[in-house]
């Protein structure tokens, strides 16, 4: 990761001589909605642009899935680091004049779903209603899967089970209690995430395809506010060229 790392860096600083990129004064406001992976890319970002390429401060601001993009449209922060699509292509979609996109950031495999632990005995979705489970834990109802689940899962396979909203980090809490208990429970997953290394548990098969589109792969890129390729060329360039593999991205987390 230190070569990849490297490397970046060294292009950038190219293009920021070439810019004129020696202000020691430059600032930038970036988002973390508080999911793991937008945590750990945002203090990246911050840690590179601080140390490496002079900016005298990169402010991460703790931000909503539900303002984080009206935020970054109308210049509040310079950018967001974790648009995952199709999931929030409707958020987007209200701002898209006014941001950027840029290509994706995260080269690995995404995937979303229903997690089980891999003890117990069950592989789809059609099955939880023989498990005795009586919960979904989710997290914020913000989040696109929440609505999925909620609005075309549990109905398409007549599911019994409350979907729980909380906080990310409170079903994570959750998720540890039981696990470590072997209690039998199921829980919105994803990757790229942690979870996915701590856990020995199992993405429950959809048959009916009730996620749609979530059941295939995700894009995870940046959005940055329309004005920053003029008024920052380096950041922009910086998060434009940035690139982490699965295997980069959990040594952050």
């Amino acid at each position: 990761m230190r070569t990849r790392l490297l490397g970046l860096l060294l292009m950038v600083g190219v293009f920021a001589a070439g810019c004129g990129g020696g202000d020691s004064a430059r600032t930038l406001a970036i988002a973390d909605i508080g999911w793991t992976e937008n945590t750990a890319v945002s203090g990246l970002t911050k840690v590179l642009l601080e140390e490496e390429l002079g900016y005298e401060q990169v402010t991460i601001r703790t931000s909503a899935l539900g303002s984080v993009f009206e935020d970054t449209a109308n210049g509040d922060l310079d950018a967001f680091q974790d648009v995952w699509l199709p999931n929030q292509r409707d958020l987007l979609g209200g701002v898209e004049d006014d941001v950027e996109p840029l290509d994706p950031w995260y080269e690995g495999q995404t995937r979303q779903g229903i997690g089980v632990p891999s003890y117990m005995d069950i592989t789809s979705i059609d099955q939880l209603d023989e498990s005795g489970v009586d919960q979904i834990l989710g997290i914020e109802p913000s989040s696109v899967v929440m609505k999925i689940v909620s609005e075309e899962v549990i109905p398409q396979y007549g599911l019994h089970q409350k979907l729980v909203e909380a906080h990310t980090e409170g079903m994570l809490a959750e998720v540890d209690n039981r696990y470590s208990n072997h209690e039998d429970f199921a829980f919105l997953a994803w990757a790229p995430h942690w979870m996915n290394q701590r856990y020995d548990f199992r993405y429950l098969e959809d048959p009916e395809d009730a996620f749609g589109g979530l059941n295939d792969p995700a894009e995870v890129l940046t959005i940055v506010n329309e004005d920053l390729p003029e008024d920052d060329p380096v950041a922009y360039a910086f998060m434009d060229a940035l690139a982490l593999n699965e295997e980069q991205l959990n040594d952050l987390e």
